[in-house]
């Protein structure tokens, strides 16, 4: 009798496991959830503004940002162009290159700030001329390209001209050339033109010795063969110069 009744439990326990198995193998769709939440954090992620643009944040302030300016200009800028560029009042500029100006005079810098018809730019000191001079000539051996000599001679014969005059006699863009000629000490600015203010040029001393004469009366009779001013300003008028 005792086996009779401990046979009928034994089937009892495998209907009270076979429940589980089937409990734990219904959640499957957990994981699609977590996609769904990272996506949602990247699309609502804020987007970072730049600056605003304040020369006063950069190092040394508006005071240097101008005097950054005015070290890469090929021609004087006036007060005006600048407060434009930095987004700074006209008077605060005006105020700082007065100021730079006499800070460079006080300090014997080798440089100065002058003002011509409204536009400002860095210039050498006539002090230290001499040895500027002594540089050009014992440092600048290279010979002048076509186009340099081509230019000079457009210099030596129209003087004063304008470098909007030179570039309709040669029909190109002549800037850098005239930078060259600059910096060899054959050329130099001679003031300016009109209300306009554009820069004239003529040649120096310098350019003189080097060719051996002492004056320009003495320059070969080239002349002839360049368009005479009226024929210039024509040019200058139809946008060839």
């Amino acid at each position: 009798m005792t086996d009779q009744e401990s046979q009928p439990d034994q089937p009892d326990e495998t209907p009270d496991t076979m429940p589980e198995d089937d409990v734990t193998a219904e959640p499957v769709d957990e994981p699609d959830d977590e996609p769904d939440e990272d996506t949602s954090v990247e699309e609502d992620a804020p987007v970072e503004e730049a600056p605003p643009f304040d020369v006063h944040t950069m190092p040394g302030g508006a005071r240097s940002a101008i005097e950054a300016v005015l070290m890469v200009v090929d021609q004087p800028v006036t007060a005006a162009e600048l407060a434009t560029a930095l987004e700074l009042p006209e008077p605060e500029v005006v105020e700082t290159l007065d100021d730079l100006e006499r800070e460079y005079a006080d300090q014997h810098r080798g440089f100065t700030l002058r003002c011509i018809n409204d536009g400002w730019r860095v210039y050498s000191r006539p002090d230290y001329a001499p040895a500027v001079e002594k540089f050009l000539l014992d440092g600048q051996q290279a010979r002048l390209t076509q186009a340099s000599l081509e230019t000079l001679a457009v210099i030596a014969y129209r003087q004063p001209i304008s470098r909007s005059r030179i570039s309709a006699v040669r029909g190109v863009n002549v800037d850098g050339v005239v930078r060259t000629l600059l910096t060899r000490g054959l050329i130099v600015e001679v003031g300016s033109e009109g209300e306009q203010g554009a820069m004239l040029y003529g040649t120096t001393p310098y350019f003189l010795q080097r060719l051996g004469l002492s004056s320009l009366d003495e320059l070969p009779a080239l002349a002839p063969y360049l368009p005479d001013a009226d024929v210039v300003d024509e040019l200058i008028a139809q946008g060839h110069g």
